[in-house]
């Protein structure tokens, strides 16, 4: 008996742990309706909680959401048409960007999720790090690549996998521009010792919470130029 209660107290358990894991992987991935959603809608304006993956990934396959969220102030986000998926490449629930965060940055097609994140990323990390730490507001930032069909670049073991890019779902961000004209360039400052490396390590690093790739020069040789982020399935931040 005492056998027979301790194994249906396992199978118990297990059940309880299989739907925990079920549900995460469903709020992870956005495939909770936004009307079933209980978490509250993303606001850009505020400061990142502790369910923001679930919160950005629910702008996933959710356009009228995902309009929602970037009437912000803090972005100019224009929805553009879907190019369906083909092989791997093409994109859904797109936007194109002129501004976010109080600085310019153009893009396009780029994720609603990504465009969300890369917003709360500028407003609540690198506009105050670029004030206390170079005394100066950012006021571009010089991105390298959005959209391409291709596979990964720069790591054997993936590269026979589609890129993040090729489905709009990532961003190559390169440098900032600050408004006394400086130019902060990842290629340039990295590795160097003044406050401009110090800032790009700094705001790579808070990156980290808001997209579930964040690459950078020390990642490898195929990202000494520039920041890589995405809001794919994997989840590193090197």
């Amino acid at each position: 008996m005492r056998k027979r209660r301790r194994r249906f107290t396992f199978f118990r358990v297990l059940l309880f742990v299989t739907v925990v894991v079920g549900v995460g992987l469903l709020f992870r991935q956005g495939l909770v309706p936004a009307r079933f959603n209980p978490l509250p809608t993303l606001r850009i304006d505020e400061p990142p909680g502790l369910f923001l993956d679930w919160q950005l990934a629910a702008l996933r396959h959710e356009p009228a959401l995902c309009r929602a969220v970037l009437k912000s102030a803090r972005i100019d986000a224009t929805p553009i048409p879907d190019n369906p998926v083909r092989d791997g490449c093409g994109w859904l629930n797109a936007v194109r960007t002129t501004g976010m965060g109080g600085a310019r940055l153009s893009a396009e097609p780029l994720s609603c999720e990504v465009a969300a994140a890369l917003a709360m990323w500028m407003a609540h990390d690198v506009q105050p790090l670029a004030q206390s730490m170079l005394g100066q507001r950012v006021v571009s930032v010089r991105q390298i690549g959005t959209y391409a069909c291709r596979n990964i670049i720069g790591n054997p073991i993936w590269e026979s996998r589609r890129s993040e890019h090729a489905t709009a779902n990532a961003i190559d961000v390169a440098g900032f521009t600050l408004a006394d004209g400086r130019h902060i360039s990842v290629d340039r400052h990295w590795f160097g010792p003044g406050p401009e490396s110090q800032f790009l390590k700094t705001v790579h690093h808070r990156s980290c919470r808001y997209f579930r790739v964040s690459l950078g020069p020390e990642f490898n040789p195929a990202h000494n130029d520039h920041f890589h982020f995405d809001r794919g399935i994997l989840w590193t931040c090197r």
